[in-house]
């Protein structure tokens, strides 16, 4: 097979391992860089151009999409769909996780645990939202924010309120969720591909941070995970519609909550920390359910 992996940086790890695990296999596995692909919308023959020629015979792909470049990107995606190739994650699923909004909307209507989550659009609102969730501490997330940027931890009802304050004054789109104290600057982040969990790790902040993102200086373990915790991840991802998702869940005195899912999740941190060969899974799963027009939107919505 061709497997086509949308990457702006060949020399990432997770791009590099994908590439290596897909030639192992014995497959063609060009890296394509998707802010330089343009693109000929036309009924009946739609078709992706690089470098001046069109790009052909793939009959698979794997987004790796940065959450900045999230619209072009699934943009791509979508023509690639139109076109009939077989993408890991669709376009659709792929906005759907990154509006993190609408991705807590979903995952609630689905019953699944999540940290109480309040939005508002209007500074006046402030008071009754801290207390929707429980007074302060509690978080502050930007929208739009990724690998822990614009996340705050607000410790008292005044800081809370400068912080939103602030925000509002940017005209940012932020959410405020309750604080998990009995986490202890941890989580758990379940790699999902298909319907299984197949490695799972435990990721530590450091001393003194809240957030526990790798790219923020936090540490990674093995761990052990329950089978509600397995059950939280698959069934998050499911209603993401992704077949490949980084599920960060929280451990909570109220069970497993889940913080984010993840459509282009790092592999590195995880296969390093489990010695599971991750990106071999995925190429597995392409292997076993990529045909021609299978995917499931063919780009609409």
């Amino acid at each position: 097979m061709k497997i086509g992996i949308l990457s702006t940086n060949k020399n990432l790890y997770s791009t590099k391992r994908l590439v290596e695990a897909g030639i192992e296999r014995g497959h063609e596995m060009p890296v394509i860089n998707h802010k330089r692909c343009y693109m000929n919308i036309t009924s009946h023959n739609p078709s992706i151009h690089f470098k001046g020629e069109a790009i052909e015979g793939i009959d698979a792909i794997i987004p790796r999409i940065g959450a900045s470049v999230s619209f072009f990107g699934t943009s791509v995606v979508r023509q690639f769909e139109m076109m009939g190739v077989y993408s890991v994650n669709e376009s659709v699923a792929i906005t759907r996780s990154r509006d993190k909004l609408r991705a807590v909307q979903l995952l609630s209507r689905r019953g699944i645990g999540l940290p109480v989550t309040g939005f508002a659009n209007s500074p006046d609102d402030t008071e009754d939202l801290l207390q929707f969730v429980g007074g302060a501490p509690v978080v502050i997330k930007l929208l739009e924010g990724t690998q822990g940027v614009g996340v705050v931890l607000a410790e008292t009802k005044k800081a809370a309120e400068s912080v939103i304050e602030a925000f509002s004054g940017l005209k940012a789109n932020f959410m405020v969720q309750e604080f998990i104290k009995e986490a202890g600057g941890s989580d758990i982040r379940c790699l999902v591909v298909g319907d299984k969990v197949v490695a799972a790790m435990k990721r530590q902040g450091k001393e003194g941070e809240f957030r526990s993102n790798l790219h923020r200086g936090g540490s990674a373990t093995l761990i052990k995970i329950t089978p509600e915790e397995r059950s939280t991840a698959v069934r998050s991802a499911k209603v993401m519609g992704l077949n490949v998702a980084g599920v960060d869940l929280l451990r909570s005195n109220h069970g497993p909550v889940v913080m984010e899912v993840n459509s282009s999740p790092g592999l590195e941190g995880i296969e390093k920390a489990t010695d599971r060969d991750v990106a071999g899974m995925i190429i597995e799963f392409i292997e076993k359910n990529a045909k021609q027009g299978k995917t499931r939107t063919r780009g609409k919505g």
